[in-house]
């Protein structure tokens, strides 16, 4: 029997934490954690879920979170079924947590999310290409159909070519200790 997932609020979280029977588990990639989480919360990315070990008490909450609450909303079956008894979701996420007025970690220096540097890499190339395009010669309209070809076959498959070459960039290196 699959466990049920219930919407808290971020101040209902907020006061499960503090009374210590309950533990944040944010979905989201180890880069997006890494630029802003709430403190105390675990990170176990939904792209390892499979392979990921939840340790906990039976006796304590589990309350997943993500961003704004919609990776959260969409994977609900595969978070429940990890959890024995109900689980919890951080309703709005950790954008909610913020907005309430609750403290969340932030660290300005790590690079921006890897899908954001994708977006604005992507987005960029497809404008170059149609602008190119309509400026010097139709040919740079390739351009624009390539990124949108590799966009399709990334999202199909599950393998971002972008993706990996944007983590061999300087700024997304991880700094030593």
């Amino acid at each position: 029997m699959t466990a049920a997932l219930h919407k808290l609020s971020p101040r209902e979280v907020q006061d499960r934490l503090d009374a210590g029977y309950a533990i944040l588990v944010d979905i989201r990639e180890t880069d997006e954690f890494a630029r802003s989480h709430i403190k105390g919360a675990q990170s176990t990315p939904l792209s390892m879920w499979e392979k990921a070990h939840l340790n906990v008490d039976p006796d304590t909450d589990v309350i997943f979170t993500c961003r704004s609450g919609m990776r959260t909303a969409g994977a609900c079956d595969r978070l429940a079924a990890r959890v024995k008894g109900d689980a919890y979701v951080l309703d709005g996420g950790v954008d909610a947590w913020a907005k309430a007025g609750l403290p969340v970690e932030t660290d300005a220096d790590a690079p921006m999310e890897i899908m954001r540097q994708v977006q604005i890499a992507a987005g960029s190339l497809v404008l170059l290409g149609v602008i190119l395009g309509f400026a010097i010669a139709p040919i740079w309209f390739a351009l624009s159909g390539f990124v949108g070809a590799g966009l399709v076959f990334a999202g199909v498959s599950g393998f971002c070519g972008m993706a990996r070459l944007l983590m061999l960039a300087p700024w997304n290196r991880v700094k030593a200790a």
